[in-house]
């Protein structure tokens, strides 16, 4: 019986010394744990980027107009005034006729002493849409050398890290 209780004690220690290992290293899958880097060297890296902008681009051109001026105003104001004179140089029947003769030839040079317009040049601004091409430089990372340990590392990291850095250790068997 002695033999068989120590052979159950035996077990019993051996079962509470896995326990505790089991307890002191924890199942870790990936076998990582955290430390502190020393950041020796930080350096930007960046890059060129294009953008490509629509704007307006006015000028002044010289351009050519017609005018078509206003014989209608000369030609009835001479019309009214050839009627007036015609009302005033006739007498009786003769009165009317003169008024209506009087009134056609006064439009009729009216008409022709007026403003008929013409061709004149002008400058208009006129607009078109062009497009620019702006480059602009721009951080997109940051090349980072560190120590961990006595060694040295680099990583291309999208922030800087500043004085320390956090890396995460992961240990594998060698072989």
């Amino acid at each position: 019986m002695t033999k068989v209780w120590l052979f159950a004690l035996v077990l019993a220690v051996m079962a509470t010394g896995v326990c505790a290992q089991d307890a002191h290293y924890p199942n870790n899958d990936d076998n990582a744990h955290y430390g502190w880097a020393d950041v020796l060297r930080v350096d930007p890296v960046q890059a060129v980027t294009q953008t490509n902008e629509p704007r307006q681009q006015c000028y002044d051109q010289q351009v050519e107009r017609h005018d078509r001026g206003n014989s209608a105003a000369g030609t009835v104001l001479g019309a009214v005034i050839g009627g007036v004179l015609g009302h005033t140089v006739g007498k009786g029947d003769g009165r009317t006729a003169a008024t209506v003769v009087g009134a056609v030839a006064g439009g009729a040079v009216g008409n022709r002493v007026s403003d008929h317009g013409g061709d004149y040049q002008t400058t208009q601004t006129r607009c078109r849409q062009v497009d620019t091409v702006s480059e602009q430089r721009r951080i997109i990372g940051y090349d980072v050398e560190y120590r961990y340990r006595g060694e040295v590392y680099m990583s291309r990291l999208s922030y800087d890290p500043g004085e320390r850095l956090r890396v995460r250790v992961r240990v594998e068997p060698a072989g």
